[in-house]
């Protein structure tokens, strides 16, 4: 309760805080890629239940002749590069916040096709609710393995705590502020997570 009350009356100061930046982004949108202004997709949420994720688009509609959409590095567009390295693209998600369904800190919600491809160990991820940043992102984001993401993430569900997430609250400022981590080398963003191999490595808290 006291964790829920504090991410509803913080993500309300910030979209607050944050409303001209949220219109300003909005506005560059519409001018350099039209609409949606937003991007709405099926998520896993608390012990896995699905909800709608809202971020700022950051790439074009662009197909193949197929219908699948063509890859993101082909799709990324100068600005939708320049929100992601600011993590502009993530404000939409306070009202993800406001309406319960997401956290400020906790492990990233991922895709809902990856849900089978857990391990029983990573899927603890979802014994907390999904947040903004989490220790993972600030402890190397995409330049980790998936493997190193997770174990991060358990090890965030294991030890959760006020001071924890102011921890990491303010580890995301210095995160965003250096534009580290944003992708993997090779990637626009990462690559997809197509399962563990080996036993997810344990990591430490650095």
């Amino acid at each position: 309760m006291v964790k829920r009350f504090i991410d509803f009356t913080v993500a309300l100061a910030l979209v607050l805080l944050m409303f001209p930046v949220m219109l300003s982004t909005a506005i560059a949108i519409i001018c350099s890629m039209g609409q949606p202004i937003l991007f709405l997709q099926t998520r896993p949420g608390y012990r896995g239940h699905p909800f709608k994720v809202i971020k700022f688009r950051t790439m074009a509609e662009q197909y193949g002749p197929d219908g699948i959409p063509l890859p993101d590095a082909q799709r990324m567009q100068p600005l939708g590069s320049l929100l992601r390295r600011l993590s502009l693209d993530e404000l939409p998600q306070l009202f993800n916040v406001l309406k319960g369904e997401m956290s400020l800190v906790g492990p990233r919600p991922l895709l809902m096709e990856y849900l089978p491809l857990y391990t029983p160990e990573q899927m603890r991820r979802h014994d907390v609710k999904p947040g903004i940043t989490g220790w993972a992102q600030v402890c190397g984001r995409n330049a980790l393995s998936w493997e190193e993401k997770f174990a991060l993430d358990v090890w965030y569900v294991d030890h959760q705590s006020f001071w924890l997430d102011l921890k990491i609250l303010a580890r995301t400022i210095s995160r965003v502020w250096s534009g580290s981590g944003v992708a993997k080398a090779g990637f626009a963003t990462t690559e997809k997570f197509r399962g563990s191999k080996l036993p997810a490595e344990e990591v430490r808290n650095g």
